[in-house]
């Protein structure tokens, strides 16, 4: 204890000093100065201050900052070494300015936010928050600090609009993270990968605090950004959490036990500490949690409070000291009960107060050191002793350092080693054991020394937060584990300080931790244990991979309070990081998380992340996602552009293409519909499913790879039109591929397998669509026939009785014109009846088999396909031949109508056996009629001369 006085260091460490103990030394200097015999000044100061923020201090538990888990060190055990100076000079620091008048108005308890209900620090949150504005980090980054502000106060207001300012704030953290996931992609850069998720949304979490500050308390709207907040506040702590721990379990797998070897005799505490956590993983993840929640607590403490100014500068209990040097004979009644010695110890030795505001200021400072220490900043905790005059409680703070005499090993080179802890560690231990069972202490006080001296049970009841609970658990936790081995190995010749019977009661697990806080004492913790990401730490630090990855698929499952999209995206790649790691758990479940995750971003379509995360299903289901999400694309650029992302995520993009159209297409389907009359075609109307059925097979002409599938699609969607005779909806489709697609599948096939015959499934499309082709010609041409038959007929001119000369005249003009509209109308008739039979006849005798009768089979022939074919030949050749019938018999073509029954009747093309019974009647008829009209015309009943 080189570093402090001896008799200033003993005097620290005294717990029990007598009645006429003398007054420290640069306490009793001040007094002899008399410098306070003018009473307490800088009132306006006090009043100013009085309306601070004197609660401020440091709330541990809910934090997150980063420190690579490669840098950590066990502060409990293993140290650094502290910049501290070579003595605390009491003398040198005091000053002799007494203090303010009392104000009525103290500060609350500053470490109340632990405690707080969630609801209750969200409002806190609201309150203390600024504005933030999102920005890609790159542009951030050259940005000098005054431009970035400029910038936030220019374009908050937009934001602050928002319904959910939140949630527009936070957009860009998913894509973030897509581009940080594919950055980072390769299995060696996968802790580089989490540390730049807590960069991330580090930063998220810095602008949500401006935005919320920036926002009116009593805005409703902003209730969900603070919810937003919270949660990326513990996503942040839970990527450092699973950084830090799965890199030590990594290294601990890659590296064999470490066995030093070395004698245990010869070993100092704070070597035989290094060697124990060295060898013992378990015991170094403990440790890592600690430093995990402290480093959360430092962020907490930078996001919420600012610094806590003490108003005693230089010297403690100034007002005490001030009460002690005053001579008059009128003595207050108060200020007899006071204490009347200045040493650490008088308050408890006396049993005596302090004055009243130094007892504040005491209880204030107690707070604000324990919450350092729960942050692990021991050494501000020190300086701030030092600055308030407590040099020997900065001292004491020192006590619990493992010792270690590097001199004792190293060869002489005339340099001395400063000596490192306390060589009395045990008996100060066991004090301090004392001195947090002691209740004359104040409850800060003891929870500071209960820290030190492995007491959990004093320790819990100044916590206020399950992050407070945890970190005193696993404090102690590792506090025992130490002790134990540094006992079993004491040096030869030195009896260690027995510690209390109490000490090792109850041994700690990590189990046994986690099982007491679900069942703790208070209400607000156990119910913050049961909060999902406490939750999801719990099992990272247990590494119960399977039992998280099973809590996150019942959350999943729960409709009532489904997970929101940011914890969605965390828990996708959460499972991500895993598969990274080779560490594969409950595969199932783990699609079904990333599968939600791509759900969610095709709800919100962000189109540059669907096809990266789809890419991580396995096979069918990537098809299916993807498929699912472009079904929703209407432009046609942004399809190209989907397309494109696809392609780049290595997905199967004809796979894809022909599932989205079959979806689409498979669609409200209906039953195929019959109609044989002699009346055109009339179309039902176009539905806005059948339109997207229409656009749907653009998806496949994009590529001139995929012309056979789009032409095998679009006859399969073409079918389904005609069956339900929405012929002008087919026509659609027909046009929609493009004119040369035949010449394109043969120059393909050509180019992929040579001069082998194309596969039959290409080949009975390319008949198909041949049919369909000449099945809508010969409809157009009979609409045309039927068109200029009914509608375009020139009307023969007429005279009424007693016309005068001049009206006979000009109905002789008329019937002229009309002479010559009349030839012209039959000559076009003629012309439209003989494309209307060509046509038609094309439909009837088609060669290969005839119309839509496939030309090979195979043993892998889709039956549905063969089902709807032969509908459409029942349905559509009667029609046809009715059709014909009708043109023929109309324009006085008999002989023809009677010769349909001769084709009809053909073995070759057998096309009566489309016909039903009843059909077979109705044409017999109408062909009965024809005969009737040449019988008329004295020709026989089949036309010929008699």
């Amino acid at each position: 204890m080189d570093s402090f006085r001896q008799d200033d260091y003993n005097r620290s460490l005294s717990f029990g000093v007598d009645e006429n103990s003398p007054i420290p030394r640069g306490v009793s200097r001040s007094v002899k100065g008399n410098s306070f015999l003018q009473g307490p000044k800088n009132h306006s100061e006090r009043i100013r201050r009085s309306m601070g923020l004197l609660d401020q201090v440091a709330t541990p538990g809910l934090g997150v900052s980063a420190t690579p888990s490669s840098s950590l060190k066990y502060s409990t055990y293993t140290p650094s070494k502290l910049p501290i100076p070579s003595q605390y000079d009491v003398t040198g620091i005091v000053s002799p300015t007494p203090r303010r008048l009392k104000t009525q108005n103290m500060p609350a308890d500053p470490m109340s936010l632990g405690s707080m209900s969630i609801p209750e620090q969200t409002r806190l949150a609201a309150s203390l928050l600024m504005t933030p504005i999102r920005q890609p980090i790159a542009s951030l980054e050259s940005m000098t600090p005054s431009e970035v502000t400029e910038d936030f106060t220019l374009t908050n207001v937009n934001l602050l609009l928002e319904d959910d300012p939140g949630m527009s704030a936070t957009a860009g953290l998913f894509e973030d993270f897509m581009k940080s996931f594919r950055v980072f992609s390769s299995p060696t850069d996968v802790f580089r990968l989490v540390a730049e998720y807590e960069k991330l949304c580090s930063e998220q979490v810095t602008m949500l605090n401006k935005l919320v500050k920036k926002a009116n308390p009593g805005q409703n709207k902003f209730s969900k950004t603070v919810e937003v907040l919270n949660l990326l506040e513990q996503e942040k702590c839970t990527w450092r959490l699973l950084g830090s721990l799965y890199q030590d379990r990594q290294s601990a797998e890659d590296e064999e036990t470490m066995d030093t070897g070395m004698d245990m005799e010869r070993k100092s505490e704070q070597e035989i500490s290094n060697s124990l956590f060295a060898r013992n993983s378990s015991l170094r993840q403990s440790q890592i949690v600690v430093d995990w929640l402290e480093r959360n607590a430092v962020d907490q403490i930078q996001d919420y409070y600012e610094n806590v100014e003490f108003y005693s500068q230089s010297v403690c209990w100034e007002n005490t000291l001030h009460s002690l040097q005053q001579k008059t004979a009128r003595v207050s009644r108060s200020d007899r009960q006071l204490v009347s010695h200045m040493d650490p110890d008088a308050p408890v030795r006396e049993n005596k107060p302090l004055a009243e505001l130094d007892r504040e200021d005491e209880a204030r400072l107690l707070k604000n050191l324990f919450a350092k220490i729960r942050a692990g900043q021991l050494e501000d905790a020190q300086r701030l002793c030092k600055k308030c005059g407590q040099a020997w409680r900065a001292a004491t703070l020192e006590g619990w350092k493992l010792y270690h005499d590097s001199n004792m090993k190293a060869l002489s080179t005339g340099n001395i080693a400063a000596i490192e802890g306390n060589p009395n560690r045990d008996i100060w231990k066991a004090t301090a054991w004392r001195m947090s069972q002691d209740e004359r202490f104040h409850p800060y006080e003891r929870a500071i020394a209960a820290v030190f001296s492995g007491n959990l049970k004093e320790v819990l009841p100044v916590c206020r937060s399950w992050d407070d609970c945890l970190w005193a658990y696993f404090r102690v936790l590792v506090d025992q584990q130490v002790e134990q081995e540094i006992r079993e190995n004491v040096q030869p010749g030195r009896e260690s300080q027995p510690l209390p019977d109490n000490y090792f009661d109850k041994l700690l697990t990590t189990n046994k931790i986690f099982q007491d806080l679900q069942a703790f004492p208070s209400e607000d913790i156990e119910m913050q244990s049961k909060q999902k990401y406490h939750l999801i730490q719990k099992y990272l630090i247990l590494g119960e991979i399977d039992a998280l990855v099973e809590e996150m698929g019942e959350w999943l499952l729960d409709d009532v309070h489904r997970p929101s999209q940011h914890l969605v995206r965390f828990m996708a790649h959460v499972v991500l990081f895993f598969r990274g790691l080779g560490l594969d758990s409950k595969e199932e479940i783990c699609t079904a998380i990333i599968e939600a995750y791509v759900k969610n971003l095709i709800d919100v379509k962000h189109l540059e992340l669907v096809s990266v995360y789809a890419a991580q299903l396995p096979e069918s289901l990537q098809v299916e996602c993807y498929a699912h999400f472009l079904e929703g694309i209407q432009e046609k650029d942004t399809r190209k552009y989907c397309l494109q992302l696809a392609e780049e995520a290595g997905l199967d993009v004809p796979k894809i293409t022909k599932t989205v159209v079959e979806n689409i297409r498979n669609r409200d389907l209906t039953e195929f519909t019959a109609d044989t009359g002699s009346t055109p075609a009339i179309d039902a109307a176009t539905s806005q499913v059948d339109r997207k059925k229409i656009e749907a097979i653009d998806w496949l002409v994009f590529d001139p790879s995929q012309r056979a599938e789009a032409l095998k699609q679009s006859n399969a969607v073409m079918r389904t039109f005609l069956g339900i005779k929405k012929h002008d909806a087919a026509k659609e489709v027909f046009h929609k591929i493009p004119g040369d697609t035949i010449d394109v599948i043969m120059k393909n096939w050509l180019g992929h397998a040579g001069r082998v015959s194309l596969p039959v499934e290409d080949d009975n499309a390319i008949k198909e669509y041949l049919c369909i082709k000449a099945y809508l010609n010969a409809l157009d041409t009979f609409n045309d026939w039927f068109e200029h038959f009914h509608n375009k007929k020139p009307v023969e001119p007429t005279v009424i009785e007693g016309a005068t000369f001049h009206q006979k005249v000009q109905h002789e003009h008329e019937e002229k014109e009309f002479k010559m509209e009349l030839e012209r109308w039959q000559h076009g008739l003629n012309s439209n009846t003989k494309a209307v039979v060509d046509n038609i006849y094309n439909v009837l005798l088609f060669p290969n088999g005839g119309w839509m009768v496939d030309q090979y089979t195979d043993d892998l022939m889709d039956n549905s396909r063969a089902t709807q074919l032969q509908r459409l030949r029942e349905l559509c050749i009667p029609l046809l031949v009715f059709l014909l019938q009708s043109v023929l018999h109309t324009t006085g073509q008999y002989k023809q109508a009677l010769m349909l029954a001769d084709v009809i009747a053909s073995e070759e093309q057998q096309l009566y056996t489309v016909f039903d019974k009843d059909e077979l009647r109705k044409l017999l008829c109408k062909i009965r009629e024809s005969s009737i009209e040449l019988l008329d015309d004295n020709l026989d009943a089949l036309g010929y001369e008699m």
